[in-house]
């Protein structure tokens, strides 16, 4: 059986982790919405300021998954949390156990970090609800998500 390894993602796989953005798209059926470059991560991720930070799934040396992730602030826990932006394993590396073991390394990375939380967002027909809520993540549901991009974030930017 190829070993499987779950690490810190290094400059060196900006393409692996766009690749995989990608699959994640498709998946999502929002292929058409990637705007990222290889630049952009190697700039964001691995530059002089890091914007996110991202664990990568091996499965017999190849990256078949990952977690890009980011620090988020509590202003009532006072302290940091991580906010998983992007869970995704290509489909041929399902059922392995590397969703579970790329949430474990970023739950333990969260409490040497002395994080306060965990959070993520998913879609509402996102199957991966069930494997969430197994975990013990639980459904927020008084917090609704609202967004603001594009012209109209750009219109509100001017009006200040």
């Amino acid at each position: 059986m190829p070993e499987t390894l779950i690490r810190l993602a290094t400059q060196d796989d900006a393409a692996s982790i766009l690749k995989l953005i990608r699959d994640l798209a498709a998946f999502e059926n929002l292929s058409d919405q990637v705007k990222a470059s290889e630049a952009d991560l190697l700039r964001d991720g691995f530059g002089p300021t890091p914007r996110f930070e991202c664990l990568i799934a091996e499965h017999g040396g190849n990256a078949v998954g990952f977690a890009l992730f980011f620090h988020s602030y509590s202003t009532f826990e006072g302290r940091t949390g991580v906010y998983l932006e992007d869970l995704f394993i290509v489909e041929e590396a399902r059922m392995l156990g590397l969703g579970r073991k790329l949430i474990g390394a970023l739950a333990k990375l969260a409490v040497e970090r002395n994080c306060a939380r965990l959070e993520l967002s998913v879609l509402d027909w996102n199957p991966a609800r069930d494997f969430y809520h197994k975990l013990g993540f639980q459904h927020q549901n008084d917090w609704l998500p609202y967004r603001i991009n594009g012209e109209a974030l750009a219109k509100l930017a001017q009006e200040t």
